[in-house]
């Protein structure tokens, strides 16, 4: 079943950008306006973070996040027979300043968020980069799309280290130079041992081991915004937090990546990933603990 469909997608990917995109423009068409996928989700998380915002601002940014999210979808099968050549116009962003700090510093995290398209940035930084790429990933419970997914992603140097065992695998590199990207606004298994902070003025849990591997390791620490140029064309800006995570007090890396986060969406509302449960979560008395007190903002 593998072959077939990775034999499949390989055939479809070589299709023109014009096609491809334009099977895109009528699925996102499909999606908002007949299948309403996860449309309700989409709708209370616009109405959670830009509550400023009328009911036809929210719903142009949905329906471009829905173009967005299938633009993301078609890339992806594009990446499946894309050469080095053909990523590096589709990610026009200047790595300079990781290999700059690879100069002098041997551990990179570089923190992101699940902006479109994060794929690009995954193939196109692993051949350009002086350090090893590792990315931590979620597994995926379909076995063939899975299998997809690591080759895909591995096409250019990537390694992969799966979520579920970050500890185990992470141990063959923690000794050595590496950039380690963590899509780090992913929603915490276990909200009682989360962070819970403010984001967009709502409570919100954040998982822990980002900041934890950092201060751990005493990594740099690099905060990525993906930038959407045009359709099929992207770029990054980087924001350098500290040359050494060592010493930070309790959540203040976590804190800043939030703050970061919602800048960068609130640039670029539609580029983010709306149709995930960001606010699944509801704060309760037990989670005091990780409450940071930098819940209290100015």
């Amino acid at each position: 079943m593998y072959y077939l469909v990775y034999g499949l997608l390989f055939i479809f990917s070589l299709l023109p950008n014009f096609i491809l995109y334009g099977i895109g423009d009528f699925v996102a068409f499909l999606l908002y306006h007949v299948f309403t996928y996860r449309k309700e989700v989409v709708m209370e998380n616009l109405a959670i973070a830009f509550p400023e915002k009328s009911l036809s601002e929210k719903k142009a940014i949905a329906r471009k996040f829905y173009r967005n999210l299938v633009e993301s979808f078609m890339e992806t099968i594009i990446f499946l027979s894309a050469s080095e050549r053909r990523l590096e116009k589709m990610f026009q962003g200047n790595l300079n300043i990781l290999n700059e700090l690879a100069g002098h510093v041997s551990k990179i995290q570089l923190h992101t968020l699940h902006q479109f398209n994060w794929e690009v940035l995954n193939l196109a930084a692993a051949p350009r980069l002086r350090r090893d790429f590792l990315v931590v990933y979620m597994p995926i419970v379909n076995k063939v799309v899975e299998r997809l997914f690591i080759k895909l992603r591995t096409r250019f140097g990537t390694k992969l280290i799966s979520a579920h065992h970050f500890r185990r695998d992470f141990q063959k590199y923690q000794n050595e130079g590496y950039v380690l990207a963590l899509v780090a606004d992913q929603s915490p298994g276990s909200a009682k041992h989360a962070y819970w902070l403010n984001f967009f003025g709502k409570p919100t849990p954040f998982v822990t081991g980002p900041e934890k591997s950092a201060l751990f390791n005493k990594t740099a620490v690099v905060f990525a915004e993906m930038i959407r140029i045009k359709r099929g064309v992207y770029s990054a800006s980087y924001e350098v937090l500290t040359e050494n995570a060592d010493g930070y007090p309790k959540g203040e890396i976590t804190w800043r990546y939030v703050r970061f986060c919602e800048e960068a969406i609130r640039r670029a509302p539609d580029n983010y990933l709306w149709s995930h449960r960001r606010w699944k979560h509801q704060y309760k008395a037990a989670y005091t603990n990780n409450a940071l007190e930098l819940l209290e903002e100015d």
